[in-house]
């Protein structure tokens, strides 16, 4: 691995992980972000501020750095960067090609249905007058109205049978200003549980590695506010879950990456929300899968876009664990106390993202959060007993503005 170079594009908190893993590994790790004061660029060999979504600029990157592999971790903004990258250089990993399928939720949804994977009723939508109009002719349900191309819950917003049409023309705007190619899709509400699957492809081969249990707000906005693993539902539901997610990596055509599949299940029947081909973000690929199942899956998809073949067998302990989020009321953050319950021997990493004088923002996506904590323990039951009364413990004293 000492002769590898490794390009991770974004060098964010998510990227920090797997930029220091890459390290301890032997890569030589070439981090790139916008962003001059990105966190993870000091963690790298070399650093380089450029504009990561800028096909022409990133190749030019790759090919004077002659690297060995890319990745784009927790995030999707370059995606279509990497694939592109990955082609011109017959590097290991996803095309551009499975990139754009695997960024927009319109081509995933057509990709879905042509190979017969199971997904939601989706409409694409012209205007907020046309999604209006679909609203009204073609669901009888409760809809979604989200980006076609975002992720981190941004712009996605429940819209409510008897909503007025000026509620669900804002809620409709909201999610064009979202979205990353400037259109929405209006998508049947599926009610019930969520969960994501953390999954490893190599040569064809379509490995699941873990079903992860997710916690979210209320409508209209579903932020995510934990998750925990292994999942505690029956084994009869994780199959079908699981099932759903590998037909939905097949109907994308993804091939040597990660990926990451949110999955609903309603009346015992799965329903695919979306897929990426990247690790997941919030933590879930790069802490909470290998302290549950004891996969390194960090190290596995730094293996796999080097085009080495991936270990997918426990290598530490298995524990139940579980994350929680702080989502304090929204206003001055005037005092921040009791925070020396973080101090558990099972707490395995706390942060707090704000302090005293911050605005806390209302919780519209997962940027809205104010910090999070994960816990280990025993089981998961466990686990998600002590993270829910560390949540509620700190105090969080804030004042309307």
């Amino acid at each position: 691995m000492k002769d590898k170079k490794l390009l991770v594009l974004a060098a964010g908190i998510l990227q920090v992980p797997i930029i220091k893993k890459a390290r301890e590994m032997g890569c030589y790790v070439i981090a790139a972000d916008g962003d001059p004061n990105a966190v993870g660029l000091p963690l790298a060999d070399k650093a380089v501020v450029a504009n990561i979504v800028s096909e022409e600029v990133m190749l030019e990157v790759a090919k004077r750095e002659e690297i060995d592999g890319v990745i784009h971790p927790c995030s999707e903004v370059a995606m279509n960067v990497m694939g592109r990258i990955n082609d011109e250089l017959q590097l290991s990993g996803i095309t551009r090609d499975m990139a754009i399928r695997a960024t927009n939720k319109h081509l995933m949804r057509e990709a879905f249905e042509a190979y017969g994977a199971p997904g939601p009723k989706s409409l694409l939508t012209a205007s907020a007058e046309d999604a209006w109009g679909l609203f009204c002719k073609e669901f009888d349900t409760n809809a979604i109205l989200k980006p076609s191309r975002n992720s981190g819950s941004r712009g996605i917003a429940k819209v409510e049978k008897g909503i007025a049409k000026d509620a669900f023309v804002a809620l409709y705007k909201r999610a064009l200003e979202e979205s990353r190619d400037h259109s929405v899709l209006i998508e049947q509400f599926i009610e019930g549980p969520e969960f994501s699957v953390e999954i490893i492809v190599w040569q064809g081969e379509v490995h699941v590695l873990t079903v992860t249990d997710k916690k979210t707000t209320e409508a209209p906005y579903f932020v995510e506010l934990g998750h925990n693993q292994p999942s505690t539902f029956p084994a009869e539901t994780v199959a079908v879950i699981e099932e759903a997610a590998v037909k939905g990596v097949k109907a994308l055509g993804l091939n040597n990456c990660a990926a990451h599949a949110e999955v609903k299940v309603m009346d015992g029947k799965p329903y695919l929300m979306e897929i990426g081909a990247r690790l997941g973000g919030d933590f879930i690929s790069t802490e909470l899968t290998h302290l549950s199942t004891g996969i390194d899956m960090v190290a596995a998809a730094i293996h796999v876009a080097l085009g080495i073949p991936p270990c997918l067998e426990s290598t530490e302990p298995r524990h139940g664990v579980c994350i929680r989020y702080f989502t304090p009321e929204p206003g001055q953050l005037i005092s921040l106390n009791n925070t020396n319950v973080l101090n558990s021997p099972h707490v395995y990493q706390a942060e707090i993202y704000h302090g005293v004088g911050d605005i806390i923002p209302g919780v519209r996506s997962s940027l809205d959060r104010s910090g999070h904590v994960i816990v280990t323990h025993d089981t998961v039951q466990e686990a998600i007993a002590l993270a829910d009364s560390l949540v509620q413990d700190v105090e969080f004293r804030t004042a309307k503005v």
